[in-house]
């Protein structure tokens, strides 16, 4: 470590990263724009390619090569450089929820930015914008055997399930990539090295549906929907255990108050810190689901239902040993840049190098925010230039790095 924090010196000390570390306090400004910009293009989940074709043309004005890949990433490399074994600087694209109007995306008298997207993860794509452009105005360690490879990727939110990082770590790429600096959200204050595991599921009711008084007592779809939803809730882990957490995060079923619904759906985010305590909560939610339909199908006079339970979604789990080099990088970042950061697990696109024993972690990029994944988010640049200095300086680390 101590060796560590006095390459970091040494590094952050050299004229030209010297120059790229005062360019994010000389430049807030057009970071913020280029914020305000980005989150004002809509890119709700499965629908990033208007917001990716507008990040590769700000990446090739700043010099940058571009690409879509396969899964809709964007990749952006060094001229010259894009089959060089990487280190890979990603920031999602997607968002859970999308402005409608650009005017949606507010700036206050202040400098808050509002709206959604914001912050989760506008955050984190201004944040490559600001690394492209420091790095193009001043060109540090381009002679590095190891080069950078800046990435906006697809399907980290929802039912997205971290397709575009699926897709970047497919065995031909993981080879020649390195190491992750996972950007997602704001703040400096966390390093998430275990990726939190979790299991989405589509539970279906079906049934012939009916009018509400000449068809009443035929099977309700809603009905048993509501009954499975009280069995798992009423059984399910609460406190006890491994940190866990489940969510019926949407529900829907019907057509009007006086009509017996033809179907009932609820989509089911589990997640836990371990592996099998997940899976005593999906086998849970299968039994929960079979004794309300023998419950509604026992009651009903006619026009049984059926039920489906259908996975939708699996993040896979994994982490960092304590001492891990990409570690023991982030410390040395810190603690020369005097940012106190604890390690946390989360559930990021760090999920999938981490659970192919890949080295990765996912941090914010600076500033403050809050409100994610609802209309209210926002987000404060106030500090964010300590944390593009902590992104600057890591990249900067691993890259010449040979223990990785």
């Amino acid at each position: 470590m101590p060796q560590l924090a006095h390459s970091v010196a040494d590094l952050a000390a050299l004229p030209a990263v010297r120059s790229c570390l005062d360019w994010f306090r000389r430049e807030r400004a057009w970071v913020n724009e280029q914020h305000v910009k980005l989150c004002r293009i809509p890119a709700p989940t499965f629908f990033e390619q208007k917001r990716a074709e507008w990040m590769a043309e700000r990446f090739r004005a700043l010099g940058w090569e571009t690409r879509l890949d396969r899964a809709g990433n964007l990749v952006a490399s060094r001229p010259g450089r894009r089959d060089s074994v990487s280190v890979a600087v990603t920031a999602h694209l997607d968002t859970v929820l999308a402005p409608r109007l650009a005017d949606e995306i507010k700036v206050t008298s202040d400098g808050r930015l509002l709206g959604p997207g914001v912050s989760d993860n506008g955050a984190g794509l201004a944040a490559l914008l600001a690394i492209a452009a420091a790095w193009s105005a001043e060109l540090p360690l381009e002679g590095t055997p190891l080069a950078p490879l800046l990435v906006a990727n697809v399907g980290e939110e929802g039912e997205g399930n971290l397709s575009g990082m699926r897709y970047l770590c497919r065995p031909s790429n993981g080879a020649r990539l390195r190491a992750f600096l996972v950007l997602d959200g704001p703040s400096t204050d966390r390093v998430t090295c275990r990726a939190l595991a979790s299991r989405r599921f589509d539970v279906t009711f079906t049934g012939p549906g009916g009018h509400s008084w000449s068809d009443y007592g035929i099977g309700n779809p809603v009905h048993a929907l509501s009954r499975a939803v009280t069995l798992f809730t009423d059984q399910a882990p609460n406190g006890d255990g491994p940190r866990s957490s489940y969510n019926f995060g949407l529900i829907e079923g019907g057509s009007s108050i006086n009509s017996i619904p033809s179907g009932a759906r609820a989509k089911v985010d589990l997640r836990s810190e371990s592996t099998d305590r997940i899976e005593q909560m999906a086998a849970l939610l299968s039994s929960s689901v079979e004794r309300a339909l023998e419950a509604e199908n026992g009651r009903s006079a006619g026009g049984r239902l059926t039920a489906r339970v259908k996975e939708i979604g699996s993040r896979p789990g994994g982490g960092l040993s304590d001492d891990a080099p990409i570690l023991e990088c982030l410390r040395a970042v810190d603690a020369h840049l005097g940012i106190r950061s604890h390690l946390d697990c989360s559930s990021t696109d760090a999920n999938i190098p981490l659970s192919l024993g890949l080295p990765a972690v996912s941090i914010g990029a600076g500033g403050q925010g809050g409100g994610a994944h609802t209309a209210a988010e926002w987000f404060q640049p106030d500090g964010r230039e300590l944390g593009l200095r902590r992104i600057l300086l890591a990249m900067s680390l691993l890259l010449a790095a040979s223990d990785i």
